[in-house]
């Protein structure tokens, strides 16, 4: 298995194609065009399989992006984790791990913390991410709006500038369509 990063503008059709199928499979047809509009535009972490033919075949993947985060009053840069998938054929070896390893790399030599919303906590934990505890909001240009729903669901990569940060404050994103987290 061959571990490539590449930003989305270095990726070709075919590859986007083929990340996006394998996104659609792993999530059971529940991965939707703004679910992949969020994974547009950072740094994607490639899982590469030999077929047999020559050709390589996407086996797992997760994207690195940038996004503006607020813990109580501070503002943090945050490389936000999207659209982490393994093949179903693959799953349970090591891939999403990997995957997971080189996006944490990422997110450490590009932002202040990491962050991602998830409902696998444990595949997680065992990576170092930590569940925040605090409440959850998106910033509308209305002001700061309540997602008591996603307030189990975010989990943070502290380190250096972010190690000491309270995971009980309140937590703000920025806005976006679809899922804010």
């Amino acid at each position: 298995m061959e571990i490539r990063t590449a930003a989305t503008g270095q990726l070709t059709a075919g590859e986007l194609a083929a990340v996006r199928a394998l996104l659609v499979d792993a999530f059971g047809g529940e991965f939707g065009d703004d679910d992949w509009d969020h994974a547009l535009g950072g740094v994607h972490v490639l899982a590469l399989d030999d077929r047999g033919d020559g050709d390589r075949s996407v086996v797992g993947h997760a994207a690195v992006v940038g996004r503006v985060l607020v813990a109580g009053e501070r503002a943090l840069r945050a490389g936000y984790v999207e659209a982490v998938a393994t093949a179903p054929a693959r799953q349970g070896r090591g891939v999403g791990s990997t995957v997971m390893a080189r996006a944490g790399e990422l997110v450490r030599g590009a932002a202040e913390v990491g962050a991602l919303a998830t409902g696998r906590h444990g595949f997680y934990a065992r990576l170092g991410w930590e569940r925040w505890r605090g409440p959850t909001s998106v910033a509308r240009p209305a002001g700061r709006e309540p997602t008591p729903d996603d307030d189990d669901a975010v989990m943070v990569l502290r380190f250096g500038p972010s190690a000491g940060l309270a995971l009980d404050l309140p937590l703000t994103c920025d806005d976006r369509p679809g899922d804010p987290w």
